[in-house]
């Protein structure tokens, strides 16, 4: 049952929010957290997707296993489909989002937000991104203490090594490169993933001959069955907190809802931030209105502290279509991560002679349990798709055309572009021998870049975000000079044919557009509006140096629920 106030409201429970609303439950404040998406996996919404439900949920007794493994079927196209940001009815059409050209924004609308497709990748930022840009107004060793407890919750350890990770690891090391052991990267090199998936049971070992059904409690931890980008709810069979992708509705929502204060309602869609305005004083936050996504009715809830943790498209729309303060950087400073995808080709020879096999199938293990960083540049990442998601991010859509129109004379890459025909159905006839890896580049904040809004294009909740991006030269710089060491990579371990795919910018990773130091405070409250927080991606001063950004947003998170008792309870 909702109630009328409460201590604090939590706009969005994504990857972040949940972290913010257990700190604030933990130290006895009464926490409702406002989703726009569904619940899966929670008894009150059997069926989600279908019929509204129940209201709201408040125990953890309310979570189950078995209707995630029930709802989370693993196919892909379906689980796409499922997780895209939109309502839980999905014959309502997806919410609608303007960003520019040939990219897309992939993000996740439910309880869990975008870590319910999120690869478990959980890397701290590179601490010179932090402390040597001068975007900060806190340094690295502030979040040290909170890496550490989020590191913990999510049961963050090095991802298992299989084919596609030894043989990338053999080509950065026949390249030059180190193999990297700490968390805190100061140079470039080589290592295996820090993931968020807790490790696969010892019996699934190559060498233990293991012959059952991967199911729960026979196996614990990862099966090693790819599909993170799908929802993953492995291993079947387990009850809800002991699935292995330790995504924010298994890792943070079950200890929030045991502190007994914290209430979750979705199907909720936050409109507008209600503040009053003493004479001549700065406005403050004292609740939000939220539309209820089935029913299409309004209403209003009243509390101390209001925190912003829609994301960083979903915060700066809410901020602009509501009544608060103008601010120039309010949706602006957009990072994305500007990325591309360069895929090796072996023959079967030359692998049976690297690995021992005569095929990569990165389609096994981990989606990404290998990287490369370079602080100042950015990072590599093994990327281990099913075929269809791989013919999308490598040969689907390219800023350089067809492949066919491009001259690669004195490039380190046999194709560059989209490709067709001929050409792409040999490619793809040998998806078991070719490797991916995706560029991430640490793109800047640029003020020109971000969220707006305009009144001619608008939903149910309003004028729907417009997202500009276009990268620097020094952008498009660091990303030429990792695709180049991406290929690199791929030819000291063997492989015969190299692509690069010059991706157009797509919105993977999303940050950067209500800024620390430019629309929030040190504590992450806004400056123009008291009691009201931002507490997810948006409030990150850059893109962490490329880093993956989920273990940096998080413990941002948890220092910002921190910070928000100290101030005002």
């Amino acid at each position: 049952m909702v109630e009328d106030s409460y201590d604090a409201v939590v706009v969005g429970a994504g990857g972040d929010g949940p972290v913010t609303a257990w700190k604030l439950a933990e130290a006895g404040l009464s926490v409702l957290v406002l989703e726009a998406g569904p619940f899966y996996g929670n008894e009150q919404w059997p069926r989600p997707n279908e019929e509204p439900g129940g209201e709201a949920s408040s125990s953890p007794e309310d979570l189950s296993g078995d209707l995630l493994d029930e709802q989370f079927t693993t196919r892909e196209f379906e689980m796409i489909t499922k997780l895209v940001f939109g309502p839980a009815d999905h014959e309502r059409g997806f919410w609608f989002r303007k960003f520019p050209g040939d990219g897309a924004i992939l993000q996740c609308a439910g309880v869990g937000g975008t870590t319910l497709h999120y690869t478990g990748c959980h890397p701290r930022a590179y601490p010179a991104s932090i402390d040597e840009q001068g975007h900060w107004p806190i340094e690295y060793a502030d979040l040290i203490p909170y890496y550490q407890e989020v590191e913990e919750m999510c049961d963050v350890t090095p991802a298992p090594v299989t084919a596609k990770e030894e043989l990338f690891f053999r080509g950065a090391a026949d390249a030059g490169w180190d193999l990297i052991e700490d968390l805190n990267v100061t140079e470039p090199g080589y290592r295996p993933q820090p993931n968020a998936i807790r490790q696969p049971d010892e019996k699934l070992h190559v060498d233990a001959g293991y012959d059952g059904d991967f199911t729960y409690p026979d196996v614990e931890g990862d099966t090693l069955a790819l599909g993170n980008i799908a929802g993953n709810p492995h291993p079947r069979g387990a009850p809800y907190e002991e699935k292995s992708k330790r995504a924010s509705n298994v890792s943070f929502v079950p200890p929030a809802l045991r502190t007994g204060n914290v209430t979750i309602r979705p199907n909720a869609f936050v409109t507008d931030v209600i503040t009053v305005t003493p004479r001549g004083d700065t406005p403050t936050a004292i609740g939000v209105e939220f539309r209820d996504t089935w029913s299409g009715s309004v209403e209003q809830v009243d509390s101390d502290v209001v925190v912003l943790a829609a994301g960083a498209i979903e915060t700066p729309r809410l901020w602009l279509n509501a009544d608060l303060p103008a601010n120039e950087w309010v949706g602006r400073g957009l990072t994305i991560h500007f990325g591309d995808n360069v895929m090796g080709l072996w023959d079967p020879d030359d692998l049976d002679e690297t690995i021992g096999s005569d095929t990569i199938d990165q389609h096994e293990g981990q989606d990404i349990a290998a990287r490369f960083d370079y602080p100042g540049v950015g990072m590599l990442q093994t990327v281990g798709t099913a075929p269809g998601i791989g013919a999308i991010l490598g040969f689907g859509a390219s800023a350089s055309g067809f492949a066919f129109q491009n001259d690669t004379a004195g490039e380190p890459w046999d194709t560059i572009g989209r490709l067709a025909g001929t050409e792409l159905k040999r490619l793809l006839s040998d998806y078991r021998r070719m490797l991916q890896i995706l560029v991430v580049s640490d793109d800047r904040p640029h003020q020109r870049n971000g969220v707006t809004v305009a009144p001619g294009a608008a939903d149910e909740h309003g004028p729907i975000p417009i997202v500009n991006y276009e990268p620097s030269e020094g952008d498009r710089q660091r990303r030429d000079e990792l695709a180049r060491i991406a290929a690199d990579i791929l030819r000291e371990a063997g492989a015969s044919h190299v692509h690069r795919s010059d991706s157009p910018p797509t919105a993977l990773h999303v940050h950067s557009t209500m800024r620390m130091g430019k629309v929030v405070d040190e504590a992450c409250e806004a400056y123009d509006v008291n009691r009201l927080f931002v507490a997810d991606h948006s409030v990150l001063a850059n893109g962490v140096g490329g880093a993956n950004p989920t273990n940096t947003g998080q413990a941002l998170a948890a220092r910002t629920g921190e910070k928000i008792v100290e101030r005002h309870f």
